[in-house]
């Protein structure tokens, strides 16, 4: 998308160091892993209440294990670089009307309801963790790719905008990062492997036309 600051930080080397040296990331870098860690915790748990109650129930306790976990990582990476670091406060159903009406009153199905979240709190995801990296969105992107997305996948919209659907697309990107976690810890899962497949469907329908 071209933002400003995009390359304010080298991801590769962070990632390199986390592994490796972590006593040797900088501020900067310590900030960013903090952030992204701390957002990728505190991501799921409202993800599920957007998804059917049989959902939620199933992956709530280990949903709730990771993000502990990943705390506990982020407040060491932090604490070790002497930075201080926030996760997001995503929306959750409750939060949202669509349109004029509550946020899953127009959504039926597995599919439907989960584009409409990943529409949503992936963009707040990537709003909150880029700040933290130093990239600039602009305001007004963010807040017409929200209502956009929105009224698009949960209520009357029937099109976005050229530049809001170009934002979507790299958003839905998280097809390639559920596949290699899947891979790289050879879980064969059959529930990645749904995400996977509906984040690369409407990736690449969103770039399809």
């Amino acid at each position: 998308m071209g933002f400003p600051g995009v390359d304010a930080l080298d991801g590769d080397r962070a990632v390199r160091r986390l592994r490796t040296a972590p006593d040797e990331l900088t501020p900067d870098e310590a900030r960013s892993v903090a952030t992204t860690l701390l957002a990728d915790g505190a991501f799921s748990e409202p993800y599920c209440e957007w998804l059917p109650t049989w959902y939620e129930l199933a992956l709530i306790a280990p949903v709730r294990y990771a993000d502990w976990r990943l705390r506990r990582v982020a407040g060491a990476v932090a604490e070790r670089a002497s930075v201080t670091a926030t996760a997001p406060r995503f929306s959750r159903p409750t939060d949202v009307r669509i349109d004029g009406a509550p946020a899953l009153s127009r959504v039926d199905g597995f599919r439907e309801r989960f584009l409409l979240a990943d529409s949503l709190l992936h963009l707040e995801w990537f709003d909150h963790v880029a700040a933290a990296d130093g990239i600039e969105v602009p305001d007004d992107l963010v807040a017409r790719a929200r209502e956009e997305s929105l009224s698009y996948y949960g209520g009357e919209r029937d099109r976005l905008s050229p530049e809001v659907r170009r934002f979507q697309r790299h958003l839905f990107g998280d097809d390639r990062w559920v596949r290699r976690v899947d891979e790289a810890y050879g879980l064969d899962s059959a529930l990645f492997g749904l995400w996977e497949r509906l984040l690369r469907d409407e990736r690449r329908r969103l770039g399809g036309d």
